[in-house]
């Protein structure tokens, strides 16, 4: 990355932190992935239980293995090893003192945009764990909250696709075919606008590209 893209990202987070917080969001600028580790870490506290859904940017700063390997409940679907225990841990996550997510969008006025499949991961957003902790690359900023949609549904969501590989039309064109196919992962899309209770939602901007 140059010095002039590292400039453009730190100078529009420090806009977004400014907004996220007028928003009632507990908004973080780092610079680099092994900064945006050090400030989970600080928010996290020692014992507590955590889950996520979605969290590439988690796994690509180390958080996820950090948990895993640290005095932590993680709850890790990735170590279940049947459909039910999978299930059971999207449950459980909904309980967590900490919930981890990435976003799809943000807006540099301050509004997160998602678009899931099932829906674990925006319900957790929305109410239940504790804490929703959210790692975002600088990458995932756009100028306005339509410019936010549309790149939920026509970036991320057929990127993410290309790692899911299911049987509709994005998988193939890698364009949103607006489909209503039975595997469609866009069938909720939250747009989190402020923050009640103050603080419950924070995020960590990474002045790096992190998720899709």
């Amino acid at each position: 990355m140059t010095q002039q893209h590292k400039m453009y990202y730190k100078k529009r987070g420090e806009i977004l932190v400014k907004n996220l917080v007028s928003r009632h969001f507990e908004a973080y600028y780092c610079d680099t992935k092994t900064e945006a580790l050090e400030k989970a870490l600080e928010l996290i506290p020692k014992g507590a239980s955590i889950g996520w859904g979605g969290a590439m940017s988690a796994h690509q700063i180390g958080l996820v293995e950090a948990l895993n390997a640290g005095n932590y409940h993680a709850i890790d679907r990735d170590k279940c090893t049947t459909q039910e225990e999978k299930l059971q841990a999207a449950k459980d996550s909904m309980f967590a003192d900490v919930f981890l997510t990435g976003a799809n969008a943000l807006s540099l006025d301050g509004e997160m945009v998602n678009i899931d499949g099932t829906g674990n991961r925006v319900a957790a957003i929305v109410y239940g764990p504790k804490q929703v902790l959210v790692i975002a690359g600088m990458n995932k900023v756009v100028d306005t909250l339509e410019d936010a949609v549309t790149r939920a549904r026509t970036v991320a969501a057929p990127m993410n696709q290309q790692r899911f590989q299911l049987p509709v039309p994005c998988t193939t064109t890698a364009t949103c075919a607006d489909c209503k196919s039975e595997s469609c992962i866009c069938n909720q899309i939250l747009i989190t606008r402020h923050c009640r209770p103050v603080g419950r939602i924070k995020f960590i901007l990474v002045g790096e590209d992190l998720g899709l």
